[in-house]
């Protein structure tokens, strides 16, 4: 009997998962909750247990199914070298199971397999360049240190920038007071809030602020055009080992196009395929292969 495909792609908002059968027919699609394995190592687990779960559920299979499974997972955090490491632990019922991040399964799905380079901004970022023997991996080492042009780092400084304005170092807008308003316009439910919440959290007055820099709003112009930057500042190493395609994927990577400067997103070209896709091409690589 022949094998069954599935595909995870897991980042720091969703987690999402596709089966298929050995020629491509899509079986089963979820969604499950955040799945960065660096960040939240055992949610993340959790979350991408779940959505497997929920797979096999809606396609009618037994569990025996899983027995004939090629699993590609591409996750967030899996480029730590500790964190791979401990991934070596994590054994699903599948007949094979291969990790990657969630950046190399996105380059796979974007240039369906041929050399070419993809900028993930979603939650958090990181680009990878394929060459057509391996990937180059730029960015991806977290929302404390990296995740140039993400929606956590957006997120963040929306937040500071409210602050700001909360405290009259800088003028207010619509945009700072309904920032502040999400923390009942008091700077220690926001600093407690700040404690514990997660790079996703952060991100979640993202469409907010696109929305107020479509309207004129000063600091949601301002906000955007910075996130632009940070793109473009990650954008020209990876051109440079494109073989000259490259493509924008993630949550940012429709709105934030039309704020980049015109020589960039005229280089820019559009994913043949998802992560999932991509995940997907490699099981069927994988499922080709000699025993």
């Amino acid at each position: 009997m022949q094998s069954l495909l599935l595909g995870i792609d897991g980042g720091g908002t969703h987690c999402r998962g596709r089966l298929t059968d050995h020629a491509g027919h899509v079986l089963a699609e979820a969604t499950g909750g955040p799945a960065n394995v660096w960040s939240q190592y055992d949610a993340a687990i959790n979350a991408i247990e779940s959505v497997i779960d929920t797979l096999f559920q809606q396609a009618g299979l037994a569990a025996d199914a899983r027995d004939r499974t090629l699993l590609v997972a591409g996750l967030a955090g899996a480029n730590v070298a500790s964190v791979h490491s401990r991934l070596q632990s994590w054994q699903p019922r599948c007949q094979a199971r291969y990790l990657f991040t969630d950046v190399e399964i996105a380059c796979a799905g974007a240039h369906d397999g041929a050399p070419g380079a993809v900028l993930i901004v979603g939650t958090g970022s990181q680009g990878a360049a394929w060459d057509g023997t391996q990937f180059t991996l730029l960015g991806g080492w977290g929302f404390a240190l990296s995740d140039a042009g993400s929606g956590a780092i957006l997120g963040r400084r929306a937040r500071r920038l409210a602050l700001l304005a909360h405290e009259a170092i800088v003028p207010a807008s619509a945009l700072t007071e309904r920032i502040m308003a999400l923390h009942q316009h008091s700077p220690e439910q926001m600093l407690l809030w700040s404690q514990q919440a997660t790079p996703a959290e952060w991100g979640n007055v993202v469409p907010e602020v696109f929305t107020a820099a479509q309207q004129g709003d000063p600091h949601g112009i301002a906000l955007v055009q910075q996130a632009a930057a940070d793109i473009v500042q990650m954008v020209q190493p990876l051109l440079a080992r494109s073989h000259g395609k490259l493509a924008l994927m993630g949550g940012l990577a429709v709105p934030i196009q039309p704020w980049l400067p015109a020589d960039i997103a005229a280089q820019l070209v559009p994913p043949q395929g998802d992560a999932l896709s991509g995940a997907l091409r490699l099981a069927s690589q994988f499922s080709q292969q000699p025993a």
